[in-house]
């Protein structure tokens, strides 16, 4: 449940300094922060052409010294981690001048680092002077408020994001650019305004519908957009008014569709009830001296014995053990094993035996809820 003193879906114009002292403690599921570089730009860029490089160049983004933006980076920090709930995380995104000192200051502050994701720009800019290689890629550090607090990570939707393969820490997606790209008077709004591709696959697989996610840096707010869109709440915070007016036009006027849970909530296995496989044989959806085959080729089927263990080349165990066993790694045996359809002869998987004894079973206590209400 939100707290209601929040000030949700709402750009507040000011300085996260001044403003996170306000918002209520441990409030926040999710932090973005897209803070400063200070990427110590000492003169102009320009291309071979002789047009000039539009990076930034912003006084945001300038510090005295490295010293100042350390003190700045541990004020923020420390501000954000009191309004993060126990269980919330936080990610930041950074590039070589600054994302190891931002490191080591989360450390200091106790953030537990859960991941370092390299975003691999398809479309980097390139390095006109041709004296260093060139920067195709900026990082993101997520962490943790307390470690070993549990956190929400969307495994599977992880995996089904990037084609049912677990999704690694490096991260292939183009600057934003084109018609994405904000733009005033025929000029980029705001010099370093992240892809909203970027925010879309962090919000899908570290936070869920109705979170609150808070963006201390919102610029043009990307983060907002994409919360609406994914049915998340949102906070932003910029001190530029000019910013937060695009801002405040983007989120409100992007498309939020009509929430429906099956499009927006994450898939846990792991939340759901646990139920032994014995509960097959006890519905008798499964039967003492049932085959179960192996999700590998021309390798023997297991019997199903009448205590739910399995019997495969005199070995006996479990349906998780006897898995291992034939793999020769860890593997879940839900996954693992097929039965014969009793009217088909089709092989399904154990796992929708599983599900419909799941299902039963909240039907059932819908029911009983239902007559409990009636009767009350």
């Amino acid at each position: 449940m939100n707290n209601p003193s929040l000030p949700l879906d709402q750009v507040l114009v000011g300085d996260c300094l001044e403003i996170l002292p306000t918002l209520p403690a441990e409030s926040v599921d999710l932090i973005f922060a897209d803070p400063p570089y200070n990427l110590q730009l000492q003169q102009e860029l320009w291309r071979p052409n002789q047009t000039r490089v539009d990076g930034v160049v912003e006084a945001w983004d300038r510090f005295d010294s490295f010293a100042a933006y350390d003190d700045f980076t541990r004020k923020w920090l420390s501000a954000c981690r009191r309004v993060l709930k126990k269980n919330g995380t936080l990610w930041v995104i950074g590039s070589y001048h600054n994302i190891y000192r931002v490191g080591s200051i989360l450390q200091d502050l106790d953030y537990w680092i859960l991941n370092d994701i390299a975003w691999i720009k398809t479309n980097p800019m390139p390095n006109f002077h041709g004296v260093r290689f060139t920067n195709a890629h900026e990082t993101l550090l997520w962490a943790q408020k307390e470690r070993g607090e549990s956190y929400t990570f969307n495994y599977h939707s992880s995996k089904t994001l990037n084609d049912d393969l677990q999704m690694r820490s490096d991260w292939h997606l183009p600057i934003c650019s084109g018609k994405e790209r904000l733009k005033v008077n025929g000029k980029k709004a705001h010099p370093t305004q992240k892809p909203e591709a970027l925010l879309y696959r962090i919000l899908v697989t570290t936070s869920n519908p109705g979170d609150v996610v808070l963006d201390p840096f919102f610029g043009t707010g990307t983060t907002g957009a994409v919360a609406r869109r994914l049915h998340r709440r949102w906070i932003g915070i910029e001190r530029s008014s000019d910013y937060a007016s695009l801002a405040d036009d983007r989120t409100h006027t992007a498309i939020q569709p009509e929430f429906d849970p099956p499009l927006y909530v994450a898939p846990n296995p792991r939340a759901e009830e646990r139920i032994p496989f014995g509960t097959l044989l006890e519905n008798d959806l499964l039967r003492p001296g049932d085959l179960l085959f192996p999700d590998m080729k021309n390798c023997a089927p297991a019997r199903i014995l009448s205590d739910g263990a399995l019997e495969f080349n005199g070995q006996r165990g479990s349906i998780h053990q006897i898995a291992r066993l034939i793999r020769q790694s860890p593997i879940n045996g839900w996954d693992f094993w097929f039965y014969a359809d009793r009217d088909t002869g089709q092989r399904l998987c154990i796992n929708t035996l599983r599900e419909q004894v799941r299902r039963t079973l909240k039907q059932e206590a819908a029911a009983s809820a239902s007559l409990s209400v009636e009767g009350g």
